[in-house]
């Protein structure tokens, strides 16, 4: 399991990234914007908007997107926790867990990037991803 921070940006991600691949001497990020991850139609406006990309600062995964239009961008929301495990069970219970007195963003599920996938506010405001690695 790994506990990796997530950082979302209004925008200008792409721009972030490279500025931290650059303070940081990463290799240079590579990234997945919404366009390449939906079939279907977007607006002109998403479809160059990164969804997920991260760098490897000193050992420590670091990720990143934009927030989606749909989305409403306020500074303190823009940050969450990710936690990253093989063990769907572990995801299962630590999902369970965060969600007591909390508020589910997002149910567990499937999704295209992960076979279980989930998103919680915990009681105390802080924002929790759960993702399994094949």
């Amino acid at each position: 399991m790994s506990l990796n921070p997530y950082i979302n940006f209004n925008g200008n991600c792409r721009e972030a990234v490279d500025f931290y691949a650059d303070v940081f001497k990463t290799e240079k990020p590579v990234i997945m914007t919404y366009g390449d991850a939906h079939n279907g139609e977007l607006r002109e406006d998403v479809k160059d908007l990164v969804m997920h990309t991260y760098l490897n600062i000193h050992g420590l995964t670091v990720m990143f997107s934009d927030f989606s239009p749909e989305m409403d961008f306020v500074m303190g929301n823009n940050i969450s926790l990710t936690i990253v495990s093989k063990d769907m069970d572990e995801i299962r219970y630590l999902y369970e867990r965060f969600k007591e007195g909390g508020r589910i963003d997002m149910e567990l599920q499937e999704t295209f990037w992960s076979k279980l996938y989930g998103s919680v506010i915990d009681k105390f405001g802080v924002i929790w991803q759960f993702s399994h690695e094949d």
